[in-house]
């Protein structure tokens, strides 16, 4: 594991993948595409009512993506990290991108607005102690009024539906998108299937640090705005 000290990323790593799970990654949609779409998410939960000045933190932030969006609302201080150099190293914007491990945040206490957090926490390796230790440094790095937005795959009935049609071959080679989904899947499957099959532990830790503002489950997704227990 990367240590928790904040790193400027190398340029230098940027280079063409043989990661197949990147691969599919890169097949499944586009830049434009995803920030599209994590606009679409911020202005769902609310986010774009929060002050522009706000300082606002994207964990698991992989090459940026979720930056540009909160750029194109109109957000001026923007920090991210992530554990990939090489992921790191693409992003270019306003932000200040880091690498660094999100269990072990680099910075003070109650000193973040608003700390989001798309996609990355089924990624952990371990729960449920992985995710108490990232949810409690969020507690910790976040003021007392500060915004806790979360969006991870959570197993619905919608999502039981696309993981079988996953599994037809017919379907996948008439669809490049799902057979993209379904090569991620393959490929994070450990970590994928301890996060979609352990919801009570997850909601536990959910509950241990924050209270919901917004709490949905919907189209295979947990759409979650909170902030921190008293």
């Amino acid at each position: 594991m990367v240590n928790s000290k904040l790193m400027e990323p190398d340029v230098s790593a940027v280079a063409a993948t043989d990661d197949p799970w990147e691969l599919a990654y890169m097949r499944f949609e586009t830049p434009e595409e995803e920030i599209g779409k994590f606009i679409k998410r911020l202005k769902e939960l609310g986010a774009d009512k929060w002050p522009r000045d706000s300082k606002v933190v994207e964990l698991f932030c992989g090459r940026g993506n979720g930056l540009h969006a909160l750029e194109r609302l109109g957000f001026t201080s923007l920090e991210g990290i992530d554990l990939s150099p090489r992921l790191v190293a693409q992003y270019e914007g306003i932000g200040k991108c880091y690498v660094g491990d999100c269990r072990s945040l680099p910075f003070e206490d109650k000193s973040k607005d608003a700390i989001i957090i798309q996609g990355g926490l089924h990624h952990l390796l371990t729960l449920p102690d992985d995710l108490d230790r990232t949810l409690s440094e969020v507690r910790r790095v976040l003021k007392d009024d500060g915004k806790f937005l979360v969006v991870e795959p959570w197993l619905t009935p919608f999502l039981s539906f696309v993981h079988a049609v996953c599994e037809m071959k017919l379907a996948r080679r008439m669809w490049g998108k799902l057979d993209a989904l379904s090569t991620m899947i393959h490929y994070e499957r450990e970590t994928y299937e301890q996060w979609l099959n352990q919801p009570e532990a997850v909601n536990a830790v959910f509950q241990k640090y924050f209270k919901a503002d917004q709490l949905a489950f919907k189209f295979g997704k947990m759409m979650f705005v909170g902030r921190k227990n008293s």
